[in-house]
């Protein structure tokens, strides 16, 4: 397995992509957080804003380079035809798919951990002059807060599932345009379609199971009460997404030709 690591963390940091994607990851998701963040208002105590979850906001599109990221990983052989070679020389395919999660999984958690403590201390830095002040019940941002901590976790964390989700699923699609379409349809338009069904129960049940709307779940810090699902649990039904992406490629992986 040492062998298959290494060989994929060679190819993934000899081509630009994936330094430019993960570059882009760290400094759009700050950026977002921060104009987010010196933007949205508290103009008085209870104004019922979650000053966390407008920190991490950018998370919300961090996520879709972390996408292209696990996309980029496999399909850019497929392109090239570089996936016979990579499956001759290395014979296990199973081994090959792991180290790949292995690499992507490593580089998005390097550059979520960033990413994330850098909205963090931009929030921090700017909520206070939006109004998110201890007189509107809103102390500054603090890792040592249970609640803040759980959301700056569970964001790096869901960044990372949805990399090897993405990953899994362009195992299986092999195609980049369309695995790329495919990942980010689940990512942004699921969670529109949901709005297009009147009935409540079913929009509750379609809102738990769609892996953008239950991870991110783990952002929020104030009425958890009202969510759906509870902030792990949610990040659980994309770890369920990425474990049931990953197994579906991998099978695939083993039956087809290179």
């Amino acid at each position: 397995m040492r062998r298959e690591v290494h060989a994929e963390w060679t190819k993934l940091r000899t081509v630009a992509g994936p330094g430019w994607l993960l570059g882009a990851l760290v400094v759009l998701t700050v950026a977002m957080g921060a104009v987010a963040a010196a933007v949205v208002p508290c103009a008085a105590a209870g104004c019922g804003q979650d000053a966390a979850r407008i920190s991490l906001v950018g998370v919300q599109l961090g996520q879709a380079l972390v996408a292209l990221l696990g996309v980029l990983a496999i399909c850019g052989e497929y392109s090239t035809g570089m996936i016979q070679t990579s499956l001759t020389a290395m014979p296990r395919r199973g081994a090959v798919l792991a180290a790949k999660a292995v690499v992507v999984g490593g580089l998005t958690l390097g550059a979520g951990i960033l990413a994330v403590l850098g909205s963090v201390l931009a929030g921090r830095l700017l909520l206070p002059g939006s109004g998110f002040t201890p007189a509107h019940g809103y102390p500054p941002l603090s890792l040592a807060d249970g609640p803040i901590l759980r959301a700056a976790v569970g964001s790096v964390l869901y960044l990372v599932l949805v990399a090897l989700l993405s990953l899994g699923l362009a195992t299986a699609v092999r195609d980049s345009a369309a695995a790329a379409g495919v990942v980010l349809g689940l990512l942004y338009l699921f969670p529109i379609a949901i709005l297009m069904f009147s009935d409540e129960e079913l929009r509750r049940v379609l809102w738990t199971i769609s892996p953008s709307n239950a991870g991110l779940a783990v952002q929020t810090t104030v009425d958890l009460a009202d969510l759906p699902i509870a902030p792990w649990a949610g990040l659980g039904v994309v770890a369920a997404w990425a474990a049931a992406s990953l197994t579906g490629g991998a099978l695939l992986l083993r039956l087809r030709d290179a």
